[in-house]
């Protein structure tokens, strides 16, 4: 019980819907990435995200999900460094990222994730969207980020700090989970051909 309190599990909303079960089992691997071209697909990428619960945690749909969203951020059809649940269609707070800062570069899922600080120098880097094909930006970001999150394996909460490239993912990442895209930080956008 206090566990769940301390990830807030189910504080922001309920355990999975029905409609959110059937969206993780009725893709196949590779999912459906929402775009910003799309008004019903715009309206989950701007919508807030809500925590899992404790017992999503550990379900097989939760599972099916993380191996999903792993699936397509490496598919050469979409070829990103990150990927969050908005993006598929569920406004649940979890994402992906390519982990360049640690050995073999994996792609690593963090549920319940939230950003508690960021410092340092503002970095100005270039950035896309797989929701927003087509665009680049130069976005600032801030060098280093506390992130916390929850274990799915034992509902404890973790933390660790990332720096440069990395916390610029993070940083991207989390703010799909508040309905804010990249091109909202930025004047600076760009057209490219994919």
């Amino acid at each position: 019980m206090l566990t769940a309190l301390l990830l807030g599990c189910g504080s922001n909303g309920g355990g999975l819907t029905r409609a959110e079960k059937a969206l993780i089992s009725g893709s196949d691997s590779l999912m459906r990435v929402l775009t910003v071209a799309d008004s019903a697909d715009l309206d989950v990428l701007r919508a807030e995200s809500v925590d899992f619960t404790a017992a999503d945690l550990q379900s097989p749909e939760f599972a099916a999900l993380v191996a999903k969203m792993k699936y397509t951020v490496q598919d050469p059809s979409q070829d990103g460094v990150g990927i969050a649940a908005p993006q598929v269609g569920l406004n649940r707070r979890l994402i992906v990222v390519c982990r360049l800062d640690l050995p073999g570069e994996p792609f690593e899922a963090f549920a319940n994730v939230q950003i508690d600080s960021l410092w340092g120098e503002d970095l100005v880097g270039r950035e896309g969207c797989l929701s927003i094909p087509g665009l680049r930006g130069n976005v600032a970001r801030k060098e280093f980020a506390a992130i916390s999150y929850a274990d799915p394996s034992d509902f404890t909460v973790r933390s660790e700090v990332v720096s440069g490239y990395v916390a610029r993912i993070f940083q991207h990442e989390v703010d799909h989970l508040a309905g804010i895209l990249y091109t909202d930080r930025t004047g600076e956008i760009w057209e490219v051909e994919e």
